[in-house]
């Protein structure tokens, strides 16, 4: 053994390093995993893993299927992984998509992803009107109160929902606001549908939004394109103008983080989200 590699051991952290493989283990293949199988694959005692697995299940990087002995992934490691597309790929192709939207509206354009129950704001083009100023990058809305939030709750199901929501009555904003989990899946299940968002007065007074996802090349949501008009009410003339400017800003995006091949208009959801 080598001086460099001795120093690069002592100061190696054996448990941390186990914890690492083990989130390692899950994968397309084998989203969820027991106890014993984690055990199988890292060849560690099956105590030694239901401690991790507690740890990281505090931690938010694992959670349990249902009542079952399984695991799988948790919100934990889906933040993780918007912190890191926010400060690099994501803003990076994000910028000049949403400032090209701006400069084709006009109107003040935004790039989003979700951190559990919040939407987050992580690109700006600022647009003519000073309303929207205030908005700034890192700024965070209610994930269930919102059109963007909805877009971006798309992948979850009920159950999903169920776990990231488990109060009884969800906060309500607005008269708008859906206030059961019941509610904001039938709500999201319409936007999905329609593959694409539109808020008008629905969280914010005076304020409509248009929206659109974007996603990765395993046909994921990872984000969200939006533009924010100052107005309670959008005419159909309005709508009919801008609504593919968001939508095709939506798809440019998603070319160019997923790589697949442009097919006109942002593929809806229910054509590229399971039901």
């Amino acid at each position: 053994m080598t001086m460099t590699s001795a120093a690069d051991e002592r100061y190696t952290v054996p448990a941390l390093l186990r914890g690492l493989e083990l989130l390692g283990c899950f994968s397309r293949q084998t989203p969820t995993l027991s106890g014993a199988d984690l055990a199988r694959q890292l060849d560690v005692p099956r105590a030694s893993v239901f401690r991790m697995l507690h740890t990281l299940e505090q931690a938010g990087f694992v959670e349990r299927v249902g009542d079952s002995s399984h695991y799988r992934l948790g919100l934990g490691v889906l933040r993780l992984g918007f912190e890191y597309l926010a400060s690099m790929e994501l803003t990076e192709h994000g910028r000049p998509v949403i400032e090209k939207l701006r400069d084709q509206t006009g109107y003040s354009a935004h790039l989003v992803v979700r951190d559990g129950r919040e939407v987050v704001f992580v690109a700006k083009a600022a647009g003519r009107s000073a309303m929207f100023q205030s908005i700034q990058v890192g700024a965070r809305l209610p994930a269930h109160a919102t059109v963007l939030g909805r877009l971006l709750l798309a992948d979850l199901s009920l159950a999903d929902l169920s776990a990231l929501y488990p109060e009884a009555a969800l906060p309500v904003y607005t008269a708008r606001t859906p206030d059961t989990v019941a509610a904001l899946k039938t709500l999201i299940s319409a936007d999905r549908t329609a593959g694409y968002g539109i808020s008008q007065g629905g969280f914010e007074t005076g304020i409509s939004t248009l929206a659109a996802p974007v996603f990765n090349d395993q046909t994921a949501v990872v984000a969200a394109v939006s533009i924010t008009v100052p107005a309670q009410q959008l005419s159909d003339a309005q709508v009919v103008q801008l609504l593919p400017l968001v939508r095709a800003a939506a798809a440019q995006l998603t070319q160019r983080l997923s790589h697949l091949p442009t097919r006109g208009q942002q593929p809806a959801f229910a054509e590229t989200l399971s039901a």
